[in-house]
């Protein structure tokens, strides 16, 4: 926890609470199912909470803004982005029935009121979205032709409406087709662990 407040210091009290409660509730649940590597668990807040918030460090979405994460598996970056935004309404899918449910169960237990859930595959979801955030769940070709139908014609943020990525390693080949639009932020840039070493955020504006 102490990670998190090292890079966002400025969290409301409720916030540090909700932060403070991931640990135990995915301990616990990852017991029952497993939604995230039994040796990584230790490192939920480095590897999973806090990369997660490194899309906070490309963009403040603002109050109303909708936002979908696909592939959401356990909840990420979804449930991290919705501690930190809580006036962003966060829609979580997954194509598992079981990681949902325990994204839903977590959320519930502390009482995030900006999220919903569906257990679909992303091609099932026809609502808009000013974004699609995803955590390297396929590469971004096959993205962006699945959430390209889900994107907002009208734009809120400082950034025009697209999808955000976290993504790891050499990325040349697959920003390729996208080369005039992509932007690719270094985390390595944000925050100090070998960890971040080489993780990206990769924006892609969609229309």
């Amino acid at each position: 926890m102490e990670i998190i407040l090292k890079y966002f210091p400025d969290l409301t009290e409720e916030q540090h609470a909700q932060f403070a409660a991931l640990y135990d509730l995915y301990t616990d649940w990852n017991a029952r199912i497993n939604v995230i590597s039994r040796k990584d668990i230790e490192n939920l807040y480095l590897h999973h909470v806090l990369h997660s918030l490194g899309i906070a460090r490309l963009i403040r979405f603002r109050p109303g803004s909708r936002v979908m994460d696909l592939g959401t598996g356990g909840g990420f970056p979804g449930i991290p982005l919705a501690i930190l935004f809580p006036e962003t309404h966060f829609h979580l899918v997954d194509s598992i029935g079981k990681k949902v449910k325990v994204a839903s169960e977590v959320a519930q237990a502390i009482g995030l009121q900006n999220v919903s859930f569906r257990h679909a595959r992303g091609q099932e979801e026809k609502e808009k979205f000013d974004f699609v955030v995803s955590r390297a769940v396929m590469p971004l070709e096959e993205l962006i032709r699945i959430i390209k139908k889900n994107i907002a014609p009208v734009q809120r943020n400082s950034l025009p409406n697209g999808l955000i990525c976290l993504k790891g390693g050499e990325l040349q080949n697959e920003t390729l087709p996208f080369r005039q639009k992509v932007m690719l932020h270094d985390l390595k840039e944000e925050f100090e662990e070998p960890f971040f070493e080489t993780k990206k955020v990769v924006y892609v504006p969609v229309s």
